[in-house]
């Protein structure tokens, strides 16, 4: 129609009037781009623009902008960053004294390294001795640590102590050559700011074979700190930490307490570590004139005066011969008493470790003093490494099955024989939780504060390789309960077998150490065939089923021909008859479809 054809031409209009202008632009834009090559170039050949280059430059308003920009550092309110670090990145307090034991450590470790080449740094006497001491005390409500250690000079002193995440470890391993077999544990440079979780105050005492002199570093968690020259009692070389406690943290001047934390994280620390102890012990002497006992007698004889003179003196003669000559008297004693005596059994060659180191060692970490049912003891390389040992116990724990989706801290994870935390569940999955043992590693990644495990593929690698081995390790008691049971059908059919030694017999009250294992932990492995798809077929060779025959448990593999009648390829049973072992026995109802006759009992 001619309202159509006269939209449509007012439609071109309009685009005509828009495209015209921006063409004009987009040619200025072009001739411009053409004139500065002339200008910047002379007769050198032509380089070819997009269209749009221009347009982007003429759409710069500042010339400035392609500058670069000042560059300027961060800064950091140093009030504000002591109290995160203080409050915020330690869920326990009590692991301020992990920490400085591994600073000690770490310490004693440096000096021990510099002696391989130098053996003068030791010095003599007491200097020479590479130990740590813990010193508390309730009066003065003070918690003092020593260490033998390569101790610090005043510029260590103000840049370790004074920079924050400033790691004088790092440093000092960087100072060495690559591969260089320094087993130190310090990282991150933060560790020795947890003291101010439980301290007001800090003294740090250091006296370094670089220094002359023996300096005091101190400070109140805020952002100021002294550092003095120590004119008090000498160390020699090494470091004395003096903390004042808080009112809220006194308990750590407790003995029992201080004892704990130290087995609990630093039992397996390559120095030895004594804490100074005070107790009361009752001790014999002799009983001197003027003593109680002296007084009874005079009072015995006062009330005595009434009677006859010869019975009195007969009395007072018997009385002399009976009375005890000595006494006892109640006396404090005070003494260093070591706390670490457990050694890191894991980082000895199996080869050369016995049953009953292994027996010991299992009592130690898990404080149960029964006999594990076995135990393998393995090193990992590779991608990860690390090294572990890991046990089966003889029974199950308290309501094991009903912690069994809880967190279970059977399992102790240590970095550079550090325990870091025995509360996870990425390294073995839940169907295993009843096993027991230790990891350490030198590599494994953890967060600033080193009470937890990073998450990343490291962890899966080891998770996979450890449920590996555990799982081997069951395999290897159901071969020996299967050798054992060969072994005594041969002795059955009248063949001589070799005698066992009783130390070698696997058998207890009749029972074989796999059955043990089974009737403990048996609904773990059939929850693992739930749970764990990828050792399916594994676990599935270790489950066990009670036999009519003869009521013991068999496997599937393992079971004899010739207790099947006919083929059994598809049988008839009744649920509501037919619940047990026994009732199977007692009534059977299970036939065989080919013949129509019940299976033998």
């Amino acid at each position: 129609s001619v309202r159509d054809v006269s939209s449509r031409a007012s439609a071109r209009s309009r685009m005509l009037k828009l495209l015209v202008p921006l063409s004009v632009v987009l040619l200025a834009q072009q001739c411009c781009a053409a004139q500065a090559d002339v200008l910047d170039f002379g007769d050198a050949p032509r380089v070819m623009r997009s269209p749009w280059e221009g347009l982007r430059v003429g759409m710069k308003t500042d010339d400035a902008a392609a500058k670069p920009g000042e560059q300027f550092q961060f800064q950091a309110d140093v009030n504000k960053l002591m109290d995160i670090i203080i409050n915020s990145l330690y869920s326990k307090k009590e692991i301020f004294l992990r920490e400085l034991i591994s600073n000690g450590s770490d310490a004693l470790d440096k000096v021990r390294f510099m002696s391989l080449t130098d053996p003068s740094v030791l010095g003599e006497g007491d200097t020479a001795k590479l130990e740590m001491k813990l010193i508390a005390d309730k009066e003065a409500k003070t918690l003092t640590l020593i260490d033998r250690g390569c101790g610090m000079s005043k510029e260590d002193l103000i840049n370790q102590l004074g920079t924050v995440a400033q790691s004088g470890t790092s440093s000092f391993i960087e100072a060495f050559s690559e591969g260089a077999d320094v087993n130190l544990i310090g990282q991150f440079g933060v560790g020795f700011y947890s003291v101010y979780l439980v301290a007001d105050t800090v003294a740090v005492h250091s006296k370094s074979n670089d220094d002359d002199k023996q300096w005091v570093w101190e400070s109140s968690a805020d952002s100021t700190f002294s550092v003095t020259e120590d004119v008090g009692e000498q160390l020699g070389r090494g470091t004395k930490i003096v903390l004042t406690l808080k009112e809220d943290a006194l308990e750590f001047l407790e003995e029992e307490r201080l004892k704990g934390l130290i087995r609990r994280y630093s039992e397996f620390i390559n120095f030895p570590i004594y804490l100074y102890t005070t107790k009361e012990e009752e001790e014999e002497v002799p009983i001197e004139e003027g003593d109680d006992e002296g007084e009874e007698v005079e009072e015995e004889e006062d009330e005595s005066e009434d009677e006859e003179d010869e019975e009195i003196e007969d009395a007072e003669d018997e009385e002399e011969d009976d009375a005890p000559k000595t006494k006892k008297v109640k006396k404090t004693v005070s003494d260093w008493e070591l706390i670490n005596d457990a050694k890191a059994l894991w980082t000895r060659n199996p080869a050369d470790i016995t049953e009953e180191e292994y027996k010991s060692f299992y009592q130690s970490l898990t404080k149960d003093f029964g006999e594990p049912l076995t135990h393998t003891h393995f090193s990992a390389e590779g991608e990860v490494e690390f090294k572990s040992i890991l046990y089966i116990p003889k029974e199950a724990g308290h309501d094991v099955y009903n912690d069994y989706y809880k967190k279970q801290n059977n399992l102790k994870l240590y970095v550079r024989r550090v325990m870091i935390t025995d509360e996870f569940d990425e390294l073995l999955p839940k169907y295993l939780g009843f096993i027991k043992g230790v990891v350490d590693s030198d590599s494994l990644p953890l967060n600033v504060s080193r009470e937890m495990l990073q998450q990343n593929k490291v962890l899966k690698v080891i998770g996979k390789k450890m449920t590996r081995k555990a799982l081997a390790m069951i395999k290897s008691l159901a071969d020996a309960d299967k050798k054992d049971g060969d072994e005594e059908e041969e002795e059955e059919e009248g063949e001589e077998s070799p005698k066992k030694d009783e130390s070698e017999v696997d058998k207890e009250d009749g029972e074989s150490k796999y059955d043990q294992f089974w009737k403990s932990f048996g609904k773990y492995i059939k929850m693992g065939l739930i749970e764990d798809a990828a050792n399916r077929t594994r676990l599935a060779k270790l489950l066990r089923y009670a036999t009519s025959k003869s009521g013991a448990c068999v496997s599937f593999s393992s079971a004899p021909i010739s207790n099947l009648h006919c083929s059994f390829r598809s049988l008839r049973k009744s649920s509501s008859q037919v619940d047990g072992v026994h009732t199977l026995s007692a009534k059977p109802h299970i036939k065989c479809t080919s013949c129509s006759r019940s299976a033998p009992p």
